[in-house]
């Protein structure tokens, strides 16, 4: 099957629950009457490439000379999504010419073609709902100097999209229930005569926010990019109420209000967000903008039991922890097996990180991403401490998690010395192995140093399995090992040296991959203690500020690097300090 005839049948149970697909028979509204903002970061350059040819989406450039986008086979499922949500509108209306204008007219008129003469395969709910969403903010740039004709065809496809989303909405769960709701309020505001379409999703969108988002301001997905994108269309939605003096669900302001510090929580000193559970490249302009609509400038939440983070703060460092279970099977097409897994900065210098999500993902990396040994936890053997139900592409969005974590224990409390401590187990090896890890850490009062402990407890299993604890480090950050080899010299991305000590046996540093660049997959390293997995196990270690160096080391070409390459042969005492 090709890659077009797997984005054609995509959505397959979208186009049952639409019946069969025909052009929009109702009578469309006739006007517009607002034209909500877009927050998302436009660069008026990318419409020079699109007027070139060029379209860059998910990670992959098309280029389809001279023939329509629509026209072209995908080269992925995502670039394919990304094409018909058309957010890429917002570059063309950055761009602000009469050019770049046109060109949106023309490429919204090939869609709209293809879309009545062959019933254009429209993927997933969502992919309608942001294809809404986005003509309706950018309409300005498509419909200038536009003919009637076009007009009217333009307003019956955002008719056709708002009435499928209508009809398929009481099927739609988690994030994708809540974008569906949203477009069809911003329809019924954006649109004359289109009031049946906002009461629809007004009902549904406040009934969605007061389910889905968490006391603490978490979704129920766990994923910071969920609270990125959902704030985005948000904001824009309220004022669009506002405009229009149509009081807004109640569900809508208290989302909002409880988000906001959720969202500050995952932020690290240099504005981008911690990579758990699908998180990837962060664009820290944009969550400066959506933080300034915070009008009472709420401090960042520390304790969210409801969502699973912890956020330890002292002097310029910052950690975030993982401390939740896995969320429900429907909604885990993208939650990652990272337990009890950590990320550590010092000011704008980020230090330990989980691998991240990568764009426009491969199914290969898309796998690498989710499992534990991608994140700055403890495994054991080659088994996350949650586990997928089938391999990568088995339903939308990949595997859901079967089996993981069904009991966190969180206990957080501040010394006498102001040192915030925090000790936390999971029981995602219990059943596996009969151990449960837990992780204990303890952050100085001036950031300085950070002391961690990872035990092994329980019955253990019948025989010897390897394990192995992981610190995976940021792309910025140069590690070699000094001394006795239990101690790792680390220089950031800032100047700034810090070291890691520990009393494991043995160390290694290896190579490992950073997927949330913003230039795509890097190579980077991590800190690897390896060890037996067995009752009693228990690894102490630190990270120590220690100043700043005149100069960095730098680095040895290495081979490509391979996350679950076997630890090979580990430091020991007595090696000399070498680069990896």
């Amino acid at each position: 099957m090709t890659l077009g005839e797997a984005y054609r049948r995509g959505r397959a149970s979208f186009a049952r629950a639409l019946g069969a697909v025909r052009p929009y028979g109702g009578r469309a509204p006739e006007r517009l009457l607002i034209v909500p903002p877009d927050l998302r970061t436009s660069d008026p350059t990318v419409a020079t490439d699109i007027y070139s040819g060029h379209y860059g989406f998910a990670g992959r450039v098309v280029s389809t000379g001279g023939r329509s986008p629509f026209d072209v086979e995908p080269p992925t499922i995502a670039w394919a999504e990304v094409l018909y949500g058309f957010s890429w509108l917002r570059h063309l209306r950055a761009a602000e010419t009469a050019l770049a204008s046109a060109n949106a007219r023309a490429l919204v008129a090939d869609y709209l073609q293809q879309a009545r003469l062959r019933s254009a395969p429209r993927l997933r709910a969502r992919v309608t709902a942001r294809r809404l969403v986005s003509m309706l903010s950018h309409s300005s740039v498509v419909l200038k100097d536009a003919d009637y004709v076009f007009y009217r065809r333009f307003m019956r496809g955002l008719a056709r999209d708002a009435t499928d989303l209508s009809r398929v909405l009481p099927s739609l769960v988690g994030e994708e229930q809540l974008l569906a709701a949203l477009a069809l309020c911003f329809a019924g505001l954006c649109m004359a005569d289109a009031d049946r379409f906002l009461r629809r999703g007004a009902r549904a969108l406040d009934t969605g926010l007061d389910r889905q988002i968490l006391p603490d301001g978490g979704h129920v997905g766990r994923s910071p990019a969920v609270l990125v994108e959902l704030l985005t269309d948000l904001l824009p939605l309220r004022q669009a109420f506002a405009a229009r003096a149509v009081e807004a669900p109640a569900g809508l302001n208290r989302a909002i209000d409880r988000m906001m510090p959720m969202l500050r929580l995952f932020r690290h000193g240099d504005g981008s967000l911690a990579l758990f559970n699908g998180m990837g490249l962060t664009f820290p302009d944009l969550v400066a903008t959506l933080l300034a609509y915070d009008e009472a400038r709420a401090s960042p939440i520390q304790h969210a039991p409801h969502s699973g983070y912890e956020r330890m703060e002292a002097g310029p460092a910052v950690l975030v922890m993982d401390t939740g279970t896995p969320p429900p099977p429907a909604l885990s097409r993208e939650a990652h097996a990272g337990t009890l897994a950590f990320e550590l900065s010092a000011g704008a210098a980020r230090i330990v990180v989980n691998c991240g999500v990568p764009r426009g993902a491969s199914p290969t990396n898309r796998r690498l991403a989710r499992v534990t040994a991608a994140h700055s936890t403890l495994a054991i053997g080659d088994i996350s401490s949650s586990r997928f139900a089938a391999p990568l592409g088995a339903g939308e969005g990949g595997p859901f998690i079967a089996e993981g974590p069904t009991d966190v224990r969180v206990e957080r409390r501040a010394s006498r010395e102001g040192a915030i401590e925090l000790t936390a187990n999971h029981d995602g090896y219990v059943r596996p192995f009969g151990l449960a890890h837990e992780r204990s850490l303890r952050l100085a009062p001036s950031g300085d140093r950070l002391d961690g402990r990872d035990s092994l407890i329980g019955e253990g299993p019948s025989s010897e399995v390897e394990a192995a604890i992981r610190f995976h480090l940021h792309p910025s950050v140069k590690a070699s090992r000094v001394g006795d080899g239990r101690t790792v010299m680390l220089v950031l991305g800032n100047g700034e040296a810090w070291s890691f000590e520990t009393d494991a046996p043995v160390i290694a540093i290896e190579d490992s991959v950073f997927f949330a660049a913003t230039d795509g997959i890097r190579r980077t390293e991590q800190i690897v203690l390896p060890l037996t997995a067995a009752t009693g196990t228990r690894v102490r270690w630190s990270f120590s500020r220690l100043g700043h160096v005149s100069h960095r080391p730098g680095r040895a070409e290495a081979r490509e690097p391979d996350l679950f390459a076997p630890t090979g042969t580990p430091a020991k005492a007595g090696d000399t300090p070498q680069e990896p």
